[in-house]
């Protein structure tokens, strides 16, 4: 398979579409559970350490997990879109309520994502999962649904929410498992069980509700939000009609403007058309939902700011969105996955404890420019070391460790021009990491190079 290279990627003009596809390895969930409880299937552990390894993608999908995790999965999905776009008081409501944050500026109407995030305890988790299972979501929530009294909220729309902390929870925690258990797979293959140690003395994962927001929802908030102005304006006798007008008509830049096709226009430039950029994740491993794509629709034809229900919808391409570079091969490739699977991504710190037997994956999310109404829901669990674990990398140096995330098969020309290309993008990791350093210091150091700021990582 032949994929574009990570300069034709960046060079090629918005409109151009991704076609080339990365096809996971794809192991079976009680393949799983038999091979992380026995440890002795060797070839297929030899698959998982091949998929995840240095010359693999560093990424690898689980397929066939049972009931009730498909049906969480559907449900918590089903609600980020609804949550994202709720008013900002109502939302703070909901969010208090079931004991989620924002790790995201909800304010600003021109975000690519809106992201709701918990922390989930390992103690809590492992009792769920080993808790016997039942069919139905509905059962497995209802324990957790008596404590709330939606007529107090005086809200009719809090029914919809009324399991969002529940099936969060319940959701991560199952994920989380699946996690464990491939450190440990990982651990047998590796020696040792720093893996799997590593993230049981952290105590904590970290769970992500996340909304991609479509170009037409972007425009729609964008619009909310000048009406607000503006009616703030006339209260305040200070209505200018000529400003408004002309904010109204998208000219300022506060405005998303869109064709007939709800495309975005007058956008350029090498990151136009992803909802997230080019990164590492730096924790051990992260557990993501395959997505979920929804569709809106304005209801009148020649009014684009009022849009009807969201609707289901398959992938326009068959894939996820998530893109994926490999050194190795120097190229650029979209990943496909089954629906209703779960890909396990692999992280900095894995690929630091492990030496290098993991690679870490540099991955962003490409934006269909051609569908304007289109948004896109997962939910990602970021399993990491405790803050105060210690990176050691005496006896491995950084040398080493660049080569695995650097080497290629091509001349020393385009090797140059490669790593150039990608330290626009990504600060490298020898500016990140000493030996020594804590978790905590590498991820606030981390976080500060890509994000600038103090680097400090919200607790929510």
């Amino acid at each position: 398979m032949q994929c574009l290279s990570f300069s034709e990627f960046l060079s090629m003009d918005e409109e151009t579409e991704l076609i080339e596809e990365e096809e996971l390895y794809e192991l079976h969930y009680s393949d799983l559970m038999l091979v992380s409880e026995q440890l002795s299937q060797s070839r297929q552990i030899g698959e998982i350490m091949k998929a995840l390894g240095p010359t693999g993608p560093g990424l690898l999908s689980i397929t066939g997990v049972p009931n009730p995790t498909t049906s969480l999965r559907r449900h918590l999905l089903s609600l980020a879109r609804n949550l994202a776009l709720l008013s900002p008081g109502h939302r703070l409501r909901i969010l208090k309520e079931h004991n989620l944050g924002s790790d995201v500026p909800l304010k600003n109407p021109d975000r690519s994502v809106s992201s709701f995030a918990m922390q989930l305890r390992y103690e809590q988790g492992l009792e769920s999962v080993q808790s016997k299972p039942s069919h139905s979501v509905d059962t497995l929530l209802s324990s957790e649904q008596e404590h709330l009294d939606v007529g107090t909220t005086g809200e009719i729309q809090d029914i919809e929410f009324k399991n969002l902390g529940s099936t969060f929870r319940k959701l991560g925690f199952c994920m989380m498992d699946l996690g464990l258990r491939i450190a440990r797979i990982c651990d047998k293959a590796i020696g040792g069980q720093e893996l799997e140690q590593s993230l049981l003395e952290s105590c904590a994962a970290k769970g992500r509700l996340i909304h991609y927001h479509s170009a037409l929802e972007n425009l729609v908030l964008s619009e909310a939000e000048e009406s607000k102005a503006t009616t703030k304006r006339q209260a305040n006798g200070r209505r200018d009609d000529k400003n408004s007008t002309r904010n109204r008509q998208g000219q300022s830049t506060g405005v998303v403007n869109l064709d007939s096709n709800g495309r975005k226009v007058g956008s350029s430039g090498i990151h136009s058309n992803l909802w997230q950029q080019w990164h590492y994740d730096y924790g051990i491993f992260t557990v993501l939902t395959s997505p979920l794509f929804l569709s809106s629709q304005a209801t009148e034809p020649n009014d684009p700011f009022s849009l009807s229900c969201n609707e289901e919808c398959p992938s326009p391409s068959g894939h996820t969105y998530l893109q994926i570079f490999n050194p190795y091969k120097n190229n650029v490739c979209v990943v496909k996955a089954s629906p209703e699977s779960f890909i396990i991504q692999v992280g900095e710190s894995a690929d630091i404890i492990s030496r290098g037997k993991l690679r870490s994956t540099l991955h962003s999310v490409s934006r269909p420019s051609k569908l304007g109404s289109l948004s896109r829901e997962t939910f990602v669990v970021f399993l990491q070391p405790a803050w105060n674990k210690t990176f050691s990398i005496t006896d491995y140096t950084m040398k080493q460790f660049m080569s695995c995330h650097e080497e290629t098969n091509h001349s020393e020309q385009d090797h140059n021009k490669l790593t150039q290309e990608i330290g626009k993008i990504i600060p490298p990791l020898s500016s990140r990491l000493k030996d020594g350093m804590t978790f905590a210091e590498f991820s606030r150091e981390t976080t500060k190079q890509y994000y600038g700021g103090s680097g400090l990582q919200s607790n929510r």
